[in-house]
């Protein structure tokens, strides 16, 4: 990923920091990296969480987990999914989603979570992951059809929609979380200090409320 390389890469004189999914800590498990996220990088705090939510195109004839999943083992390779950057949270989410229910589910790549999400509007794959807040406009039209939230607890971010696990996958649970990173080696003071105002920051009530709607 570049923008993780380049941090990685960067000189650890606290000018330079970056904002990035908990995936960074996967990459190396799906392809070969310039950098070792352990070893060249230094976690400063976390930033936010993020509900993730299943979506379906209107077309498909179910509207819970439990629907979707008997349709899946009904038509064994016959519906396909949506992602965008390998191992980024929309291809994470499902291929945990795939392991613990057992389906054979057909991944389509796309060169980023947008164009995945385009992709499902148009009908071009039945199913996806990605993230509650970007989508809820086309949720809110009808153009896709939302059916469960990710997390453990349901989220206010979509009042109503029940969990995977409550509604067709026990035990099922995944929660991006966004954090900020600098090199390694990074003075510790810098390190703590940020990891303070970060926090500070974050508490703002104007703050939350952009994270919420975002």
């Amino acid at each position: 990923d570049v923008c993780s390389s380049d941090l990685a890469r960067s000189a650890p004189d606290g000018y330079t920091f970056l904002l990035y999914g908990s995936s960074v800590w996967v990459l190396p498990y799906f392809r070969r990296m310039s950098y070792d996220p352990l070893r060249d990088l230094t976690a400063v705090s976390s930033a936010y969480s993020q509900a993730i939510i299943l979506l379906v195109h209107p077309s498909l004839p179910v509207k819970s987990v439990k629907e979707l999943m008997a349709l899946a083992k009904a038509r064994p390779g016959q519906l396909n999914y949506s992602a965008g950057t390998t191992a980024a949270t929309p291809h994470l989410a499902m291929e945990l989603f795939k392991y613990q229910s057992k389906l054979d589910l057909l991944r389509v790549n796309y060169r980023g979570t947008q164009p995945a999400v385009n992709a499902l509007v148009a009908g071009e794959v039945q199913v996806m992951f990605t993230g509650a807040g970007s989508v809820q406009p086309l949720v809110k039209s009808g153009r896709l059809r939302a059916i469960a939230v990710t997390t453990a607890e349901r989220s206010p971010l979509t009042p109503g929609l029940p969990t995977v696990a409550e509604s067709g996958l026990p035990g099922y649970e995944f929660t991006s979380v966004v954090g900020v990173f600098a090199p390694a080696k990074t003075p510790a003071a810098i390190v703590e200090m940020m990891s303070r105002e970060i926090t500070a920051v974050l508490k703002r009530p104007e703050i939350v409320e952009s994270l919420f709607e975002s």
